[in-house]
């Protein structure tokens, strides 16, 4: 029997954009900086409920975040899209799988699934059968109209703009909790997904920097954008090291902060 937990936790495994923080070879004042909350992993969450732990994302940072979290058993992978910085970790759900019985279901797009079978090939093929090795359960997702059930969670697809490469993000929903929304990838949002992220209680979204850019938010798109959908609580990811956060505190709302890797929400899961 699994040990049932209190709470749940929603925790910022990363925080940063592809490139990570600090950059390489950058000699900015992010990337020198001594603040450990400067110091950025790629984008991803990690979510545990009473009775599921659930990763989203498995960037190339995930063996240092699962170690930083002690975080050592994963029951569900979603994927918000098929970009390295999000994938690239997958060979390191291996730790857990070396434990399991079952396959590991992993939930995306037909397009990101598609993508994780051709580079992860060996995966996939009927000759993977070595015990401990990742047996992937792949299992698309269909957006706002299919939502997923894993226990008392409800996990509906969420889809987004975010250039040319087919995206989306994910709305969490657990009885007794705060609804919460993470679209760490996104540069416009369809009206038909903005209708199931009206006066969400936490929205997580992407604000990459101050600058225009072609396929994420940046900061001031960001922070229009929660207040259109009237969301009551805002955390920003997915930063670069151009967004200096120490400088740019004094510009958000009260209802809005940037996360950091290590952040946790957590709230008592009450039904």
């Amino acid at each position: 029997m699994r040990k049932l937990k209190p709470d749940l936790t929603l925790t910022f495994l990363g925080t940063s954009t592809s490139t990570g923080v600090p950059v390489i070879g950058c000699q900015c004042a992010v990337c020198t900086s001594e603040n450990p909350r400067f110091t950025r992993t790629r984008s991803s969450i990690h979510l545990q409920t009473p009775e599921f732990s659930i990763l989203v994302d498995s960037g190339p940072d995930l063996r240092e975040q699962a170690l930083r979290e002690n975080l050592t058993q994963v029951d569900a992978v979603f994927y918000t899209h098929a970009h390295l910085d999000h994938i690239t970790g997958f060979d390191e759900l291996r730790a857990f799988c070396w434990r399991r019985e079952d396959p590991l279901p992993l939930y995306g797009s037909k397009e990101c699934l598609d993508e994780l079978k051709r580079i992860f090939n060996w995966a996939f093929l009927p000759t993977n059968i070595y015990k401990g090795y990742i047996k992937p359960d792949p299992r698309e997702t269909s957006g706002l109209l299919q939502p997923i059930q894993l226990g008392k969670l409800t996990v509906t697809a969420i889809p987004v703009i975010h250039g040319n490469v087919v995206t989306q993000g994910y709305r969490f929903d657990y009885p007794g909790t705060p609804s919460i929304a993470y679209l760490p990838d996104v540069k416009t949002i369809p009206d038909d997904s903005q209708t199931l992220l009206k006066d969400i209680p936490i929205l997580i979204i992407d604000s990459l920097h101050h600058r225009e850019h072609a396929t994420h938010m940046n900061f001031s798109e960001a922070l229009a954008t929660a207040k259109k959908l009237r969301a009551q609580e805002v955390y920003l990811t997915h930063l670069s090291h151009e967004l200096n956060v120490t400088e740019t505190e004094k510009d958000l709302p009260n209802n809005a902060q940037f996360a950091y890797d290590g952040l946790k929400l957590i709230f008592p899961a009450t039904s």
